[in-house]
């Protein structure tokens, strides 16, 4: 009796070991992403987070249509003047890779759209709640008093799209102050396949 007592103490602590560090790295990464985005709001962090659980989005059937949206939106890549790349959420699972690596001639447009395409295709499916595990991020903000931008309104909206896993754009504050052109692309490929690029 004495033994299962002590398994299910043990197995308890284990767990709680587990929250206590994902909730670090939420919160580390809660505080890199605040003080270099002071201007993101709410709807900016879950937006990273996002990205971070779901990759680049669905699968990408016609890469041609992924192609011309690209070159695009590169017209404005001269716009991004900061980091080539930075990770989202706090797992770095995925990395956001700005379109300015292009135009400053680091890596070629079709490197980046392989890279991103593939990402896209490969994503796997979680079995975990995205609405347990947005309602976990919403929990630390507001345990650690983070100075994050954000209203009942704009809480109870995310609430709602985090239950049907549902994505948002950048805010129009986030949108007017840095201009952010970038595409998701999983981690293992981007050190694969762009980061050399990226040192060179």
């Amino acid at each position: 009796m004495k033994t299962l007592i002590t398994l299910a103490i043990t197995a308890m602590c284990l767990v709680a070991c587990d929250t206590n560090s994902e909730n670090k790295r939420i919160e580390q990464a809660l505080n890199t992403l605040i003080s270099k985005y002071p201007e993101a709001t709410l709807q900016d962090i879950y937006k990273s987070f996002y990205q971070e659980r779901f990759g680049p989005g669905h699968m990408i059937p016609n890469v041609e249509n992924a192609r011309n949206y690209l070159m695009s939106e590169m017209e404005q890549a001269a716009e991004n003047t900061g980091a080539y790349f930075e990770p989202t959420g706090s797992e770095g699972k995925y990395v956001r890779i700005y379109l300015n690596a292009v135009s400053d001639g680091k890596i070629g447009a079709e490197q980046l759209l392989d890279a991103f395409v593939e990402s896209a295709n490969n994503v796997e499916p979680r079995p975990d709640k995205w609405a347990d595990q947005w309602a976990n991020i919403v929990k630390v903000i507001e345990e650690k008093q983070l100075p994050v931008k954000m209203n009942d309104e704009l809480k109870q909206l995310l609430k709602e799209c985090s239950e049907q896993d549902e994505a948002v754009h950048h805010s129009e504050a986030y949108n007017q102050t840095y201009r952010p052109h970038y595409r998701i692309v999983e981690r293992n490929i981007f050190e694969q396949q762009l980061k050399p690029l990226l040192k060179e």
